[in-house]
């Protein structure tokens, strides 16, 4: 049997699908998959003064992180030396600042005892990874339950019937970043995704879809190859081990890698 639950988080909804032949056992593994996302998304609320990401932005300092925020900071970390800081948990549009003025990754430490921004202004937000380690983390919490086919989503806001992300428990992630996220003026120029290096939104790309065998890693690919653009991203994604591609430029222009499909849902 098929069973679907949603739940509001990260400003969207996450939806769960399971196929199980006990009913009960499929119950379970939705109630477990959905508390996993959802307690990830506390935990990193902007909004939320008791959440960690809340205190460390305020705060430049949080004693004893969470392990997932730890693990989210290292995930970051390393995209952002794998990107050369096309990824960058620090950038912040600019208003009359700098654009790198507070914005730097490398600014940001972190261990097992306290979690740091070094610089005055300094901010984070783990937007652009948070979303898929959710995903990972309530995939594992089905596979626990004995669920071998599971699709959770990403429901997109603003666009129905449109996902931002989709994770399955029979194969890969994938992941969408696009100009019509988060947008703020009408003809999508500046959006949710920013450039570390200037502030503002890249230009190049309307949409970015990144495969990978995680969702955190396809999630943080995604905004990172929307920055990069096209021949740098394909590039890039040609080097990694089981991480395609597809991205279309504002001409509309689609350029997929070899092996990108996108296959239908196992249930």
């Amino acid at each position: 049997m098929r069973l679907t639950a949603t739940t509001p988080a990260f400003g969207t909804t996450i939806e769960v699908s399971v196929a199980h032949a006990n009913r009960r056992e499929a119950e379970l593994a939705i109630e477990d998959a959905l508390d996993a996302a959802t307690g990830i998304a506390r935990l990193l609320s902007a909004e939320a003064p008791e959440s960690q990401l809340f205190r460390l932005n305020r705060d430049r300092r949080l004693e004893r992180p969470d392990a997932h925020l730890l693990a989210l900071l290292g995930q970051a970390r390393a995209l952002s030396e794998l990107t050369r800081g096309a990824f960058d948990i620090t950038a912040q549009r600019v208003r009359q600042e700098a654009p790198r003025a507070r914005s730097n990754w490398s600014h940001v430490d972190f261990d097992c005892a306290s979690a740091r921004l070094k610089k005055p202004g300094m901010a984070i937000t783990l937007n652009g990874l948070a979303p898929g380690y959710a995903a990972d983390l309530a995939l594992a919490a089905m596979r626990a339950r004995g669920v071998v086919q599971a699709v959770l989503k990403f429901l997109h806001p603003r666009i129905p019937g449109a996902t931002v992300a989709l994770a399955r428990t029979d194969g890969r992630c994938e992941a969408t970043s696009g100009n019509y996220e988060a947008s703020f003026n009408p003809d999508l120029v500046q959006h949710g995704v920013l450039d570390p290096g200037t502030g503002e939104s890249p230009q190049e790309l309307a949409s970015v879809t990144v495969l990978a065998a995680s969702g955190s890693q396809a999630d943080g690919l995604s905004t990172a190859f929307m920055v990069m653009g096209a021949r740098k991203a394909h590039a890039l994604a040609a080097r990694l081990p089981g991480v395609d591609i597809l991205t279309i430029n504002k001409r509309g222009v689609v350029w997929k890698s070899p092996n990108f499909s996108v296959s239908g849902s196992p249930i």
